[in-house]
């Protein structure tokens, strides 16, 4: 995984002072280092009988729909509400300051499905256990939340407990 931290760059005081955002930017430039890192995000799964991954907007949509080729199965977007052009499942939640939603079309997910969740990091957890929630609401069962990296610091992981996660990176 040393090759993918490698990748990962911090840009100091980024969106706000006192924040470090890691860019993936060089990551998804890299196609080895890119077909490197969806490997090892879906290798525990490969055997796991998924109908679909699912992605949260908008770098989980990179991961999520290579992650879905390379399994063979259909990937499903995961969006900020009035992206769809279609009958939506809505589920809202909390941030740090202030809330926020995510939507799905309501037949993007048939009853019974096994849905892979994939993002590029997990922080403090609200989006992907938002993002599992509205899987569940379309009748489909997480079978495990994957991140590229995992900001341990945040605790993100006590918000999925219910779920089996994997995270190739740790900070």
């Amino acid at each position: 995984m040393e090759t993918l931290k490698n990748k990962i760059r911090d840009i100091v005081d980024f969106p706000k002072p006192g924040v470090v955002f890691k860019d993936i930017t060089p990551l998804v430039k890299d196609s080895a280092t890119l077909r490197h890192c969806v490997d090892a995000l879906i290798a525990p799964y490969r055997e796991s009988r998924i109908n679909a991954v699912a992605g949260m907007e908008a770098r989980g949509f990179i991961f999520g729909s290579l992650a879905a080729w390379e399994l063979g199965v259909g990937f499903i977007p995961l969006r900020k509400p009035g992206k769809l052009p279609y009958d939506v499942q809505r589920v809202d939640y909390d941030l740090e300051y202030g809330n926020a939603s995510l939507e799905a079309h309501i037949d993007a997910i048939s009853p019974g499905d096994r849905i892979l969740l994939i993002d590029d990091v997990l922080a403090t957890g609200g989006t992907a256990r938002a993002s599992c929630e509205l899987v569940e609401k379309l009748g489909g069962e997480v079978i495990a939340c994957a991140f590229v990296m995992e900001l341990t610091f945040l605790h993100g992981r006590e918000q999925l407990t219910s779920y089996p996660l994997h995270s190739l990176i740790q900070y």
